[in-house]
């Protein structure tokens, strides 16, 4: 008998197992693969660091650098350096620079003077009143047509690979959402939230883009050096949960093929979505498709090495591909820019990402048509003439990222009933709470709270 059983071995997992041993609660990690960290994998490779998953985060809360503060000695939090403050838009197959503020904005080539002028009376438009307004449907009200276009639009594709006529701000975006409905204006919103007084915990959430030293994978090994190695299980295959009275019996098969079987008060499950109906079979059919019908979008993120680069200075946090210009990957980010020790002296790295919602026969291509791509994009895209790459690794995500739609806020409902219905059954994962690495570790620290405050 265990207090609690942890479903998943990612970021979420392992996050919420390091605040339940601190706490003192005796609880096990079951995870049906080999390793551990989830999709964060980073490799050391002839003088490249590079990721095979997430490249980095974000301090969106106090939670990140806590974390962090808590794993003093066995990983360091490094922050990009002063080249993320440049963000590249292409337009017409030149890069512009994403506009930082508002005078900025009226300058830039990115967007028409009509939407100009729409920018600078944005403070002055009534709130809507839709929850389900699409994200484009949302900016082409506040800020115009080509605002969507060339700022919102390379964003999404940035950070979900979607389709901004399908993500709803409520759900997918709710720091955005909430500014126009609590102030009226997203300009306005920004300037008056700018006056409030900040905690000396708040002050620490800086926005900043982060990785640690040695890559993504340095948090996860400091994670799993505390917890113990004894707490995870892998290689747990058809894990499956039952309520049985006031308790769970969950059962896998390990390695050599036989039965193991657990009994606790409390199960977390940190798991995708796609994965709900197998490892609690006892939900309710029409509720269980609430939970696993959300939409992922496949990617493919292609690793690519330069030893000695020939093309465009590369200072900048990447280049993002509005769909409207029409090409065939999404954008890149330039790691060797951002961090130190990415790529061998007068070398680059870069993370270039294809794929994504409205382009999903791109997955679908062999590798050597993927390479084929990559030659063209980057030697017209960033004015290299010879085209030998020194690294080229092609990663597929056939679950990449959810995308929170119109139907997220009938997913939540879902999730809460299931979890009212069969108490100390508690679901997380990228399925609520967002989708990034900020996201992940402040989720993490509530399914804790929710153990530790209620066990």
């Amino acid at each position: 008998m265990k207090d609690v059983i942890i479903i998943g071995a990612g970021i979420t997992g392992l996050a919420t197992a390091h605040h339940l041993k601190k706490a003192g609660i005796d609880f096990s990690i079951l995870e049906q693969s080999d390793k551990i960290g989830g999709v964060i994998n980073t490799i050391n490779d002839n003088g490249y660091i590079y990721e095979l998953g997430p490249n980095s985060g974000v301090i969106g809360n106090v939670e990140v650098i806590k974390l962090f503060e808590d794993l003093k000695g066995d990983c360091e939090l490094e922050e990009a350096n002063e080249n993320v403050k440049k963000r590249w838009i292409l337009k017409s197959v030149k890069w512009e620079a994403l506009p930082g503020g508002l005078i900025d904005a009226v300058k830039t080539p990115l967007f028409t003077l009509k939407d100009k002028f729409r920018i600078l009376a944005e403070p002055f438009r009534s709130a809507g009143k839709n929850p389900h307004e699409t994200l484009a449907e949302l900016v082409k009200r506040r800020m115009g047509q080509s605002f969507l276009d060339y700022a919102i639009d390379p964003f999404i594709l940035g950070v979900y690979a979607g389709d901004p006529n399908r993500l709803v701000p409520k759900y997918a975006l709710p720091k955005l959402y909430n500014l126009e409905q609590d102030y009226g204006s997203f300009i306005g919103g920004t300037i008056r939230k700018s006056f409030i007084k900040k905690t000396e915990d708040e002050k620490k959430v800086t926005r900043s883009v982060f990785s640690a030293k040695g890559g993504l994978i340095s948090i996860v090994n400091a994670i799993y050096k505390r917890i113990g190695i004894d707490a995870v299980q892998l290689n747990c295959n058809q894990i499956q949960i039952k309520p049985v009275e006031n308790h769970f019996v969950i059962t896998y098969f390990n390695t050599d093929g036989n039965t193991v079987e657990l009994q606790t008060k409390k199960v977390i499950s940190t798991i995708g979505a796609y994965h709900i109906d197998k490892i609690a079979p006892f939900i309710n059919q029409n509720t269980v498709k609430k939970i696993n019908s959300l939409h992922y979008t496949k990617v493919i993120e292609v690793v690519l090495g330069f030893n000695k680069w020939e093309g465009i200075e590369l200072k900048a946090f990447g280049g993002l591909i509005p769909f409207k210009e029409n090409r065939d990957i999404l954008g890149a980010l330039f790691m060797s820019s951002l961090f130190t020790d990415r790529a061998p002296k007068n070398g680059v790295l870069f993370s270039i990402f294809m794929g994504g919602v409205r382009r999903p026969e791109i997955y679908q291509l062999p590798d050597n048509e993927i390479e084929s791509i990559l030659k063209r994009e980057v030697c017209e895209l960033f004015h290299l003439k010879e085209y030998k790459p020194d690294l080229l690794k092609i990663i597929r995500h056939e679950w990449a990222i959810p995308q929170y739609e119109a139907d997220s806020g009938e997913r939540f409902r879902a999730i809460e009933e299931v979890e009212k219905q069969y108490p100390g059954f508690i679901i997380g994962g990228n399925l609520r709470n967002g989708i990034g690495m900020a996201d992940r570790i402040l989720q993490a620290k509530m399914l804790s709270e929710t153990v530790i405050y209620k066990n």
